[in-house]
């Protein structure tokens, strides 16, 4: 479906260059027809390098003949890079944005162009492993949708939103997500080296738990609730440890971070710089 198409890379960071790498392993484009832009030639020059793609400091230059502009530049930075491209893609060209929290109407205004789809993936995409939310704009076409969802299936399995504030229910929840897995892998990492194991042995026994546990859940058609109660013993050690998570508030802390990161992601959207102080 992509092949054909030429596909502009405004913004060369991390997640454009997991979906470049993506579609090319997965042959669902071509080198010659990816074309990355952003501030550093040394950037550019790397990826032309491991890759083959094209590439230009000049943002007009780069969209000037795609048929897909992926926008993958920093929210903070839209301010200066939207300017740049307002009226300059071609009408019947998709915009696919990975901008953390700017809505679809923001795009539409800044850049003069309707034919949007707005997108949430995570980190884990970097290997094909993330998981994508997006929306479309109502101008979007059947076609484009289906090419939307061909280029952020190269970075795993995605999601289209029923409403846009799911965008920023995802951006708290996936998008954040590992971040929590990580602290909570490192906090079990941190407890077994108190117990005494080295803790090369402790990152083994953790990443291997997590790791099995969820792909075990997949394997399962148990919900979370009826796995974790198998592991639970009447009186065993799997319920005292349960016990003090419940009492330290383990799902209430999670459930209030997870509030405040979409909280932060919609003043994001509103283009709010300062985090207000969360009450309670």
């Amino acid at each position: 479906m992509l092949n054909q198409s030429t596909i502009a890379f405004v913004g060369s960071g991390a997640m454009a260059e997991a979906v470049i790498s993506g579609l090319l392993a997965k042959q669902m484009a071509t080198a010659e027809r990816l074309i990355a832009s952003g501030p550093r030639e040394e950037r550019g020059r790397a990826l032309a390098e491991k890759y083959g793609v094209r590439w230009t400091t000049r943002n007009p230059e780069a969209v000037a003949e795609a048929d897909i502009v992926v926008l993958g530049v920093k929210p903070q930075m839209l301010a200066r890079v939207l300017p740049e491209l307002h009226g300059r893609i071609r009408p019947d060209a998709l915009v696919l944005s990975i901008a953390a929290g700017v809505k679809v109407e923001t795009l539409a205004q800044g850049l003069a162009h309707p034919n949007l789809v707005r997108s949430m993936p995570n980190t884990p995409a970097q290997i094909g492993e993330g998981i994508t939310v997006w929306i479309a704009a109502p101008a979007v076409s059947e076609q484009q949708r289906a090419e939307a969802r061909a280029l952020l299936s190269a970075l795993g399995q995605e999601v289209e939103a029923d409403y846009e504030d799911q965008l920023d229910m995802a951006t708290a929840l996936s998008g954040t997500g590992p971040a929590y897995v990580y602290l909570f892998m490192e906090a079990l990492v941190d407890a077994g080296v108190h117990l005494g194991f080295s803790r090369r042995v402790a990152e083994q026994l953790v990443t291997q738990t997590v790791k099995g546990s969820v792909d075990f859940y997949q394997h399962s058609p148990s919900h979370m609730a009826r796995l974790r109660n198998q592991v639970t013993s009447p009186g065993g050690t799997t319920a005292e440890a349960l016990y003090y998570l419940e009492k330290a508030g383990f799902r209430t802390a999670l459930s209030r971070a997870i509030w405040a990161a979409y909280q932060r992601s919609v003043e994001l959207g509103q283009g709010r710089a300062r985090h207000d102080k969360l009450e309670g």
